[in-house]
């Protein structure tokens, strides 16, 4: 049964002695994680975990301390065995995360909760941050500066050839596994021993030869690579063609292991077979595949081929994340966008929608860099009420359009656009927006979704800290993590 949270205790005020108490920054969070809003909409998504889940079972790990313990993972960036860990050895945080004296929850069972909260769910929780921000006066939505940044995905530099090995490392595991049921269903036991057979160590002899190829030029090396190519494709297509028949055989099976197999080889075929066209055109046909239509992971097809034109940077693999930031260090929203590729222009217009419906009015300053400046964009912002749009001109820029862009206002509007780069930077370091940790286009949305939610916390603490403490302006994230290893005996995370 989902049970809210556990009778209050005050840890702190049992051991006096040791005079504990919270370090600025999470003195701060800790009244802010009381809204019932952020509370109700967290039990709304766990309550969905069972048909019962509000009203029957065993009392479950209440809400409060599921949605502290979320928090406090990504603010140190700890993953979620480190979190258990932490939380149960140090009696601040048991305190901060309202498990009292009670048993702290296990890291597989924390897992298990944190995949009920969805990215919708996480939007929500955001924009009432954003409210909480509002109300404690941090921000007015007066200015508005727009950028995306990317967040990579986990997987290994794509090549043809590892693609290929992929799939077919990937569909003879799926194929030993149904080769072991055999026992149990009598049909696969009427397949050949063909059919089962694993064909991992020709793609691994063939790899091999391409590493031993790559290092040599000229025509007949590029002839050798060509046929060693060749022989891969076959391997994957007999892999395919193994895996199509034990599909056939494995789809009137009822059995809970039979059906898993059958989703296994439903969702892998189709990818390695778009893996086997992509390369056939790009290596045997000599044809240029168009970024859009190639596939560059099978473990996360959601990732997208991104040219960023950046100094050692110039292609990242992941997903483009557009975020809108107000006064006072709050990121109002963000959106992992669809399509990571061309210029960022086709979404101001639904940032500026946004925000009017967040604040209440346009914002009266809007920056953005030159990806979403255009003619037809800053007439936009006029018309929706902005009255300063800092846009840089693209191409030739007129004679008064360099006079504009001489005045202070100006100026100072683009200095202010500067300062997201800043925020995109602190995201990644301290919040995990460089690279995602969870798995699927689900995983990436509630990954971007909890770094964000926890920045604006942090940076509403921050505030609240600097006005009732001026000497502590340059307190933050990183002094709280130094307090918090202090607090653990110094040890390493």
């Amino acid at each position: 049964m989902l049970q809210d949270r556990y009778e209050p205790t005050d840890l702190l005020a049992q051991i006096p002695g040791l005079c504990l108490q919270f370090e600025p920054v999470l003195s701060q969070l800790d009244p802010l994680l009381e809204d019932d809003g952020l509370f109700q909409q967290v039990k709304a998504d766990l309550s969905r975990r069972r048909p019962h889940t509000l009203t029957r079972g065993r009392h479950s790990t209440p809400v409060e301390v599921i949605l502290r313990m979320l928090v406090v993972m990504r603010l140190y960036r700890w993953s979620f065995a480190p979190t258990e860990y932490f939380v149960k050895d140090s009696l601040g945080l048991r305190q901060f995360c309202r498990v009292y004296l009670q048993p702290v929850p296990d890291d597989t069972t924390l897992l298990r909760w944190a995949q009920l909260i969805g990215p919708q769910t996480l939007t929500r929780l955001n924009e009432r941050v954003v409210a909480l921000a509002r109300q404690l006066r941090v921000t007015r939505g007066r200015k508005l500066r727009v950028d995306t940044t990317v967040v990579q995905t986990q997987i290994h530099h794509p090549t043809d050839s590892a693609l290929l090995g992929d799939g077919v490392r990937v569909l003879s595991r799926l194929l030993r596994r149904a080769k072991g049921l055999a026992e149990t269903v009598p049909a696969l036991a009427a397949l050949s021993k063909e059919t089962f057979r694993s064909r991992t160590r020709s793609c691994r002899k063939l790899a091999q030869e391409f590493h031993r190829l790559a290092r040599k030029k000229g025509e007949a090396a590029a002839e050798t690579m060509k046929a060693a190519y060749e022989r891969q494709l076959a391997v994957a297509r007999a892999s395919v063609r193994q895996a199509q028949q034990v599909l056939a055989v494995l789809a009137g099976c009822t059995a809970a292991t039979a059906q898993r197999l059958t989703g296994g080889l439903e969702g892998f075929i189709p990818l390695v077979e778009q893996v086997i066209r992509q390369a056939w055109r790009r290596v045997i046909v000599g044809e240029a595949v168009p970024a859009p239509e190639k596939l560059v992971s099978l473990f996360e097809p959601h990732t997208q081929i991104i040219t960023r034109h950046k100094a050692g940077k110039k292609v990242e693999f992941g997903r483009k994340v557009w975020l809108d930031e107000v006064e006072g260090g709050i990121i109002s929203h963000y959106t992992v966008l669809a399509e990571g590729g061309g210029t960022d222009q086709p979404y101001l217009e639904a940032a500026l929608t946004g925000h009017q419906e967040r604040f209440g009015k346009a914002p009266q300053l809007l920056a953005t860099d030159r990806g979403v400046s255009s003619p037809a964009n800053e007439q936009l912002a006029h018309s929706a009420g902005v009255k300063r749009v800092v846009m840089p001109a693209l191409g030739k820029v007129p004679p008064e359009r360099k006079q504009q862009e001489r005045t202070r206002w100006f100026r100072q509007g683009f200095r202010f656009r500067a300062g997201i780069e800043g925020r995109v930077h602190v995201l990644q370091r301290d919040f995990g927006l460089d690279c995602c940790r969870y798995r699927g286009a689900v995983g990436m949305g509630r990954w971007v979704g909890w770094g964000i939610v926890t920045a604006n916390l942090v940076q509403i603490s921050r505030m609240q800290v600097a006005r009732q403490a001026p000497q502590a302006l340059g307190s933050g994230i990183r002094g709280g993590k130094r307090g918090l290893n202090e607090g653990l005996g110094g040890r390493e995370r």
